[in-house]
């Protein structure tokens, strides 16, 4: 869990550049005919993945080079302070330059990036066409380095900075409390747990080199006067590392545009990405400017852009649900769904336009299955971790809203848009609806304090936002009832759960997505799927991630025992997309598939249902008042007390551990087929009530 997650974009090419000795690990990503961008390292504590939340984004529009500085990543870690002066790393960037066939670049530089880029530019202008610097670190420039010097060699330092701090057994404290001061920014947690990690890739002996060589380097002021490349510096007003005096003095030196983030640390690139980017591009763009075509209509039709959750189907098939109801409502609409896989393998058999710019999206289901254990995904850590994905796919999301309107903007559980649209409300030109149908992250009881913690800080951000920008949702839906919302708090001291949601939410009623066939229905659903007279029919379904397949193996292990005790059992399994059925044992009273379309009317032919938990799936066998046992994940939080919650209203399904189904399963089969439901009826006209809340918007 605590590895770092595999990267949104893999690297075109990999290598390194070798100068004196150093070897410098870069990564190259292509667009061929497109200016370069040079990401440039920062101080040796982080390696170059902190450009994480840039790299996807600006690797669309230009072709981009990342490398480890030394001391860092995967690069040479030499020995000394006179290895790290500011010159090394300058002529450095122009060694990886020279090693990636790169002529000329950008240079983009964080913190101390800002003094090797601008000695780049001033000893090598034909290479650097321009400069962004990201909270400028020369303190030279204001007149504060030989304080800085003083306080780092002190015997007793004042604060953790300090070079005795770090040999004698206080690198750990000196890196918590550093990154704290990075990420100032309130809800911050993340981007302080990143950048700990890195830290630790690196030993104190190359820190406090690094260190002594950066105090060792000169004033850059000469160089900046020397510039004639474009310069954009960008500093935040609460850096509380390097005050923003230094951006300006930095911008008035070079002749450069300043722009001041009001409240922004020290992590800017980080904690604002959204804003980083685009202002990256922006600089790009004028610097290396290209014809662009402006298309203009004075009529279009009225258009909507679907957003659904890509984490199973369910989703996938009440959205189309909604969306049939809305045509009905506004038959001029045309909508367009900006979706991924395994969503798509509903949307493309119904006919609906799928967006091109989906391509561009990063899978999340792939990203949260790498997360998934023995039919364990701690879901809310799993979401914490997909940061880059967000970052990118709300990118994506705003390339196209750029590039094309939209009258509505309907997102299902689609965090990005959501997050990223309160955290920059100037980018919405258009009505926003955002539906759900859980409200609270909720910690696990293993998860201890601090997992209590960082679930309560979500969700004040997460209240925050909506308090601050009522105006960035045109409407709230949550997918159910009232009473279907938990009355747990968000956390301590902070409101309960579904007294909130009911001041901040419309109610559409649960949607199915599908209308419970009739008896004959259900007997052809039978007898099209090979279920004989007289045989009992368990469907085993997972749903549309490949998180589940610890369970469906665990199940297939237990059917010689429910076939002796229910003569006549029959088994089919179903894997979803993301599994492969072939990779599944096989048994004479199993039938392994895929995909299935139309799983909601095989579950509601089925005689009792083994499911892992989910939502939708549960709540369809629920409207087709089919028996079942749901399994959930491990540290599912959701699927734990959301879901459970829900179905225990409804008096709906049968809960199990996944540690009970071993011994416990064919026994609970057998129960389960014999036992008469009376589940709370589920409302069929949901959709039509999500359809006119939305319609109210157009």
């Amino acid at each position: 869990m605590n590895a770092e997650p595999r990267p949104v974009r893999e690297a075109d090419r990999t290598g390194f550049a070798d100068r004196a000795g150093v070897r410098l690990a870069f990564r190259v990503y292509d667009n061929p005919g497109r200016p370069t961008l040079l990401l440039m390292p920062t101080w040796s504590i982080v390696p170059s993945l902190f450009w994480k939340a840039q790299v996807p984004f600006l690797a669309r529009h230009f072709r981009v080079v990342t490398f480890d500085g030394r001391g860092s990543g995967e690069s040479s870690r030499p020995v000394g302070f006179e290895s790290y002066v500011d010159s090394e790393y300058a002529e450095d960037a122009i060694a990886v330059l020279d090693a990636t066939d790169t002529a000329r670049a950008v240079l983009v530089g964080l913190s101390r990036g800002d003094a090797w880029s601008v000695l780049a530019a001033a000893r090598h202008p034909s290479r650097v066409t321009g400069i962004v610097a990201i909270g400028p670190a020369s303190g030279s420039l204001i007149g504060v380095q030989e304080l800085e010097r003083e306080a780092w060699e002190a015997e007793e330092g004042a604060t953790p900075y300090n070079r005795h701090c770090w040999l004698g057994g206080g690198y750990d404290d000196f890196t918590s409390w550093f990154f704290a001061r990075m990420f100032a920014e309130p809800h911050s947690t993340k981007q302080i747990e990143d950048a700990v990690r890195w830290a630790h890739e690196i030993d104190p002996v190359t820190l406090v080199d690094t260190t002594a060589g950066r105090l060792a380097s000169g004033s850059i002021e000469d160089e900046c006067r020397r510039l004639r490349c474009p310069v954009l510096v960008i500093h935040g007003t609460d850096d509380q590392i390097r005050p923003h005096a230094i951006g300006a003095r930095l911008a008035e030196l070079t002749g450069g545009d300043l722009v001041l983030i009001d409240g922004a640390g020290h992590g800017v690139h980080a904690r604002d990405p959204v804003r980083i980017n685009l202002l990256i591009k922006d600089f790009v763009d004028r610097v290396h400017p290209v014809a662009r075509t402006v298309r203009t209509s004075r009529t279009r039709p009225l258009r909507a852009l679907y957003l659904s959750s890509p984490i199973g189907l369910g989703h996938a098939r009440r959205d189309l649900a909604i969306a049939t109801e809305l045509r009905k409502l506004e038959p001029r609409l045309e909508i367009d769904w900006l979706a991924q896989h395994p969503v798509t393998e509903v949307l493309g058999p119904a006919q609906e336009r799928i967006h091109p710019a989906s391509a561009w999206l990063a899978n999340e289901s792939a990203h949260v299955e790498e997360d998934s254990g023995e039919h364990d995904l701690h879901v809310f850590e799993a979401f914490r971790r997909l940061d880059a994905v967000l970052v990118n796919n709300f990118m994506v999301f705003q390339d196209l809203l750029e590039a094309e309107p939209y009258d509505l903007v309907v997102g299902d559980e689609a965090w990005d848009v959501d997050y990223f649209l309160h955290e920059n409300p100037g980018l919405k030109r258009f009505s926003f609806a955002w539906l759900t149908d859980f409200v609270g992250w909720l910690p696990m009881p293993d998860g201890g304090a601090r997992e209590q913690r960082l679930t309560a800080d979500y969700n004040l951000e997460m209240i925050s936002q909506r308090a601050r920008l009522r105006r960035v949702r045109d409407r709230s839906v949550f997918v159910g009832n009232p009473d279907d919302v938990v009355t747990l708090p968000f956390g301590e001291g902070l409101p309960a759960i579904r007294e909130w949601t009911e001041q901040n939410f419309d109610f559409s009623g649960y949607v199915t997505g599908f209308d419970p066939p009739s008896e004959r229905a259900s007997a052809a659903v039978r007898r099209r799927i090979g279920v004989r007279a007289g045989e009992k029919l368990c469907v085993v379904t997972v749903g549309g991630s490949g998180v589940g397949e610890s369970l469906l193996r665990l199940v297939l292990s237990v059917v010689p025992e429910a076939v002796r005790l229910v003569p006549g059992l029959r088994f089919l399994v179903v894997t979803g997309p993301r599994i492969d059925p072939s990779a599944l044992p096989v048994h004479p009273a199993v039938s392994i598939r895929g995909f299935v379309p139309d799983l909601p009317q095989v579950l509601a032919a089925c005689d009792v249902a083994v499911v892992q938990g989910g939502l939708t799936t549960c709540m369809e066998l629920t409207a087709a008042r089919r028996p079942f046992i749901y399994v959930p994940l491990r540290h599912h939080f959701e699927q734990n007390f959301h879901v459970r919650h829900r179905l225990d209203r409804y008096g709906a399904g049968r809960h199990m551990s996944y540690e009970d189904v071993a011994d416990g399963l064919a026994s609970a089969i057998a129960e389960e087929l014999g036992r008469r439901v009376s589940y709370r009826e589920v409302e069929q006209d949901g959709a039509a009530r999500a359809a006119a809340l939305l319609a109210e918007l157009l």
